[in-house]
């Protein structure tokens, strides 16, 4: 126990005979990829499960936002507001669809989008808006509407740590012009590596259809430029087996996050974000702030811990404004609170099958 590795994440898997039984007819029918019966499934699935009424499988959730954001045709250039405490594909994502990302503050209370600060950043060229529901906490998704209906803006979220969650009983993907979600081995739901788009408007399917399996249309028929985004069967298998114990999953990790949350809410200096009682939580992370009256920096701990075989990550520093492909690229308004907030931030290990002395070990240690 002193020395095993304490990572901070761990991908849950279903049974390894139930998978392998799974992929059997893969070796009978040869059909491996290019959206077969495995990925029609689990789309129908998804759809059911995430509560949403369109859907697209795609190869991540990298992809999934790049090609949403596609989807609007918007003018090379044109801006899209976002947020820089977020991983860097958010940003990517922008920038590859030739857009200029215009970085907004964030909320101590839950490290999304400050609301209040959209409407100053709004110029003739802003197009939309992309926030994040980052750990899966959401943006007010209210506030963000009304804006973006009153300047006539696309609003496009990053809900990658959002899978099954619900805010006033609908489910994420509901809100805005488009979702998208990952199924990274990281996340609370996986299919290996995969993503997903959420939207409303049935048009919308057939055109990410094009844009993620090159616009082939027929044999000899290509009508758009596209890419290839799309999810293997292996993939998609791996999705249709881990569903079915997606509920488990999450109940082990609500219990394991108020064991978290009971333990070190009351340690001088580690700070927690607000719950939202309005959101159905999927405990995807359990982030805590290291705060200025604690006995040392977030850094200082980051090592104490590492020096105990335990892996928190800095989720997320730097902001991605910062990183060294963007730094002084972009123009900027003031990130008081998201530059603090990655400055403090450390995601402690956490996942459903984390052993209780694990947390215990942790708890100590910060304590």
């Amino acid at each position: 126990m002193h020395n095993e590795k304490i990572l901070v994440t761990r991908s849950s898997m279903p049974p390894y005979e139930e998978y392998i039984e799974a992929i059997k007819p893969l070796w009978d029918n040869r059909q491996i990829t290019n959206m077969g019966q495995y990925h029609k499934e689990l789309e129908e699935k998804l759809k059911g499960y995430l509560d949403v009424q369109e859907l697209s499988l795609m190869v991540n959730g990298h992809m999934a936002l790049e090609l949403a954001i596609q989807l609007f045709d918007f003018p090379e250039g044109a801006e899209v507001i976002t947020t820089p405490f977020t991983f860097i594909s958010t940003t990517h994502a922008i920038v590859r669809n030739h857009l200029q990302p215009v970085f907004c503050d964030v909320k101590r209370s839950d490290g999304t989008m400050d609301e209040t600060k959209i409407e100053n950043l709004i110029t003739e060229r802003t197009v939309a808006i992309v926030p994040v529901h980052v750990y899966g906490n959401v943006c007010n998704v209210d506030a963000i509407q009304e804006i973006a209906d009153k300047y006539n803006l696309r609003v496009i979220y990053d809900a990658a740590h959002a899978f099954g969650v619900k805010y006033k009983g609908k489910g994420i993907g509901n809100y805005g012009d488009a979702s998208i979600f990952s199924f990274h081995a990281t996340k609370v739901y996986n299919t290996i590596e995969g993503g997903a788009v959420a939207f409303s408007e049935h048009r919308f399917y057939e055109k990410l259809y094009n844009l993620k399996n090159f616009g082939i249309r027929g044999e000899d028929l290509v009508t758009e430029v596209g890419a290839n985004a799309k999810m293997n069967e292996f993939s998609a298998i791996m999705g249709l087996c881990n569903l079915k114990y997606i509920g488990n999953v999450l109940e082990e990790r609500r219990k394991r996050y108020h064991f978290y949350r009971k333990n070190v809410e009351t340690i001088k200096g580690i700070g927690l974000f607000e719950q939202n009682e309005d959101v159905c939580s999927n405990y995807a992370y359990f982030p805590v702030l290291i705060e200025e009256d604690y006995c040392m920096t977030r850094d200082e701990l980051y090592d104490a811990l590492r020096e105990n075989c335990i892996y928190a990550r800095k989720y997320f520093y730097p902001l991605t404004s910062d990183q060294e492909c963007f730094r002084n690229k972009y123009g900027r308004a003031c990130l008081e609170q998201a530059r603090k907030l990655a400055n403090q931030i450390l995601c402690l290990p956490f996942h459903d099958e984390m052993k209780i002395e694990q947390m215990v070990k942790i708890i100590d240690i910060i304590k």
